[in-house]
């Protein structure tokens, strides 16, 4: 179900679940903010999980005591695990773990399409529900904006397709009555405009043959880069036996013994015009998300990633050149 943006489809994912008021949803903290706002739109509570400190996707040890430290009723009717950086979160223990407690699945997946787990594409839908992906422009395929919600539930399918576009049917299946003819239709619910343009479609469409070359080419400029980083003070990611992440993004933590400070190595790498970036700002320290009860020190596996990384170049077209231009400029900044 292609969409308008990742955020109508994290949106109307969690409406297709039946998320609404009284209810909870649980996501992490080192994800952009949309993967905790769509919640809130629904009327629902937000919550969440802390991270991994070496995969930086949702730990499964927290989310198990977190699980078993909450109240029946406090429990989250949904769960959204984000594939941060295009790894994929352990979703057959996240879907064994949910299953037990009744939780239903939407992955995150927009920074993670291309990717594979258990043998088969993010996105098959094995372990969840609903997989959502983001087809932004600094996304691994881009529709200039957009995003796509895959699903094995034709129920879920035929409930998104109307939630899309203004909560409007054409089908007589899902009518309150009689058509009255071939141009009748029906709103049955409240519905949104959140449909993609053909144009969009259309470029969307072309990028998806490329998507294998686009991840083979990200994988090798990721293995390239772990290799001449050696020596330096730096973390690089954690990388699957399979290495079946898409990178998307490619961080690097900055070692604690360093004498220089995240920032002053961010404003030096981008005074010699290297487009470093930091991913990402824990959501929970967001000032709206401060004034709904969240604290500093609530997350701290996310809050420790967030204080040390950086987000170093990562794109299809990058040359070796380019990656020996980046690392220079990192040694430079941080010696």
């Amino acid at each position: 179900m292609a969409v308008s943006s990742a955020t109508a489809a994290l949106h109307i994912s969690c409406l297709a679940l039946g998320v609404g008021p009284g209810q909870t949803v649980w996501t992490v903290p080192n994800t952009f903010v949309a993967s905790a706002n769509c919640a809130l739109y629904t009327g629902a509570r937000i919550d969440f999980v802390d991270i991994d400190p070496s995969s930086l996707n949702v730990s499964i040890s927290e989310l198990e005591r977190k699980l078993s430290q909450t109240p029946p009723e406090k429990k989250p009717s949904a769960m959204i695990p984000v594939h941060f950086s295009g790894g994929s979160c352990e979703m057959r223990e996240i879907h064994r773990i949910a299953s037990e407690h009744g939780i239903k699945i939407i992955e995150d997946a927009s920074h993670a399409i291309g990717g594979d787990y258990a043998g088969r594409k993010i996105g098959s839908c094995q372990f969840s529900d609903l997989c959502v992906f983001s087809f932004h422009p600094v996304k691994i395929i881009t529709t200039g904006e957009g995003g796509a919600i895959t699903t094995n539930s034709q129920e879920l399918y035929e409930r998104l397709r109307r939630l899309r576009s203004h909560g409007i049917t054409r089908d007589q299946a899902h009518m309150t009555s009689e058509s009255e003819g071939p141009w009748y239709y029906q709103q049955t619910e409240l519905g949104f405009n959140y449909r993609i343009t053909d144009l969009q479609a259309a470029l969307g469409a072309s990028q998806l043959k490329r998507v294998d070359e686009f991840v083979n080419r990200r994988r090798a400029l990721v293995k390239r880069y772990r290799s001449i980083l050696s020596g330096l003070p730096v973390k690089t990611p954690w990388i699957s036996n399979d290495d079946s992440s898409a990178w998307h993004l490619f961080v690097v933590r900055l070692a604690d013994s360093l004498s220089i400070s995240r920032k002053k190595v961010f404003e030096a790498m981008r005074a010699k015009g290297i487009g470093v970036n930091v991913h990402y700002i824990p959501v929970h320290l967001q000032p709206y998300y401060r004034s709904i009860g969240f604290e500093p020190g609530d997350f701290p596996n996310a809050e420790n990633y967030y204080s040390e990384t950086i987000t170093l170049p990562l794109y299809f077209d990058m040359t070796e050149a380019d990656q020996d231009r980046v690392v220079e400029a990192l040694r430079s900044a941080i010696q």
